[in-house]
């Protein structure tokens, strides 16, 4: 017999049953939902800390999926047999289930909010990242936490000249096209895509499809919200005064406007906008003697308006090219001698030094993770050192990005 929570939401998507229930687990969390597909679950909790930490100057919000190896019946292969730090599959589901949720907060929301994606169950069969994007977003609807959801997502496959919604991991071995979309009612808030040389309008297509596909979700996570959700808690709002950043505005976007016209490359870019900041804090700092984050946070906020307005209204991006130009690139093979392979890559000021190094079957990666692949025989290690964007801090081994 299986096992329902109080409430169990259904709908269909894609010729296939897509399910919400709550009211069972995680009670205290903000919100908690699963989201059941065949025999995939996924538990996904959102909590909001009561007020904002004390001299926070952004949102923190964090996402975290949490793989458990129980949810396909194997023991993990560690040596203490517990799962370690997040995979590299589970760090980019949790970015992805990040990047559509993020933007509908309220600007100057200070609290923390925790959002934990926990994987319960896993048939192999369906993939869990779009279920953890789903799950989230039902969750943080029923939830107390201030937010301007509902958002839906889906996978979008082609096979045999036919899209195919969300397709299972036997499906997509032969997909032209892997489309991960996330949006509103009214429109796409994250792509993600990867295809096999497919045309532009078969792209665009799929993205039409993909997004007429996640309507029932949206509209099944408005019904929770309508039947089960929470009153959302009141938060102080953290915004600039309006005086202050009105001052910041006539103090710098004339000639803001003018450095960004300038054509100049990033490092004298950066310093002539450096310059200017440092004169705005001077010229301020009697009139604002307490308050010099919200006058950087004010001038930060003009930057953006104005390279915005650029290169909508007038086609001008920061570095002096039009929308179409792209940066100047060139490609080097054999940097190194002793390596089995070298090439260095340079588009404009970014640079990317790739080392090549060809083993035997046995040097495959075994996996340890949710997918139905248990070994890996092509591996990309991606460091980004702080001297890339000419920063410092330490070198404790990869970040999250």
């Amino acid at each position: 017999m299986t096992y329902h929570q109080p409430y169990r939401y259904e709908t269909t998507v894609g010729g296939k049953t897509i399910a919400f229930e709550t009211g069972s687990l995680a009670k205290l969390a903000g919100g908690a939902v699963t989201i059941h597909l065949g025999g995939a679950v996924i538990l996904a909790t959102a909590t909001a800390s009561k007020s904002p930490r004390e001299g926070i100057d952004f949102f923190p919000l964090s996402v975290d999926f949490e793989e458990r190896l129980y949810a396909a019946g194997r023991i993990p292969g560690s040596f203490f047999r517990r799962e370690g730090r997040p995979s590299t599959q589970a760090i980019l589901t949790a970015r992805l289930t990040d990047r559509p949720l993020r933007p509908l907060f309220p600007k100057g929301f200070r609290n923390d909010v925790q959002i934990i994606c926990t994987a319960l169950s896993a048939d192999e069969e369906n993939p869990l990242d779009i279920l953890s994007i789903n799950a989230a977003s039902a969750a943080l609807m029923i939830s107390d936490i201030p937010w301007g959801g509902p958002v839906g997502a889906v996978r979008v496959g082609y096979i045999d000249d036919e899209f195919v919604i969300n397709p299972t991991f036997p499906e997509m071995e032969n997909s032209l096209l892997d489309l991960r979309l996330a949006g509103t009612k009214d429109g796409i808030l994250m792509v993600e895509a990867g295809a096999n040389e497919l045309p532009e309008h078969i792209i665009l297509e799929g993205m039409k499809i993909g997004h007429e596909a996640m309507q029932p979700i949206i509209d099944l996570q408005m019904k929770m919200r309508e039947e089960l959700g929470k009153e959302k808690i009141s938060f102080p709002v953290a915004l600039p005064d309006e005086a202050l950043v009105q001052d910041v505005v006539e103090l710098t976007e004339a000639r803001m406007t003018e450095i960004m016209k300038a054509g100049l490359d990033k490092t004298a870019r950066g310093e002539a906008l450096d310059a200017l900041k440092a004169e705005v804090l001077e010229q301020l700092a009697e009139k604002y003697p307490d308050e010099e984050k919200e006058l950087k946070a004010a001038f930060e906020d003009v930057e953006k308006k104005v390279v915005r307005r650029l290169i909508l209204e007038e086609g001008i991006r920061p570095d002096g090219r039009d929308p179409k130009t792209i940066r100047p690139i060139s490609a080097a093979v054999d940097i190194l001698p002793r390596t089995h392979g070298s090439g260095l890559f340079t588009r404009g000021e970014t640079q990317v030094l790739t080392i090549a190094t060809l083993g035997t079957p046995r040097e495959a990666q075994t996996l340890d993770n949710l997918s139905p692949e248990d070994t890996k025989r092509y591996i990309h290690h991606y460091n980004f050192p702080p001297f890339s964007t000419g920063e410092t801090w330490p070198m404790r081994g990869p970040k999250r990005r």
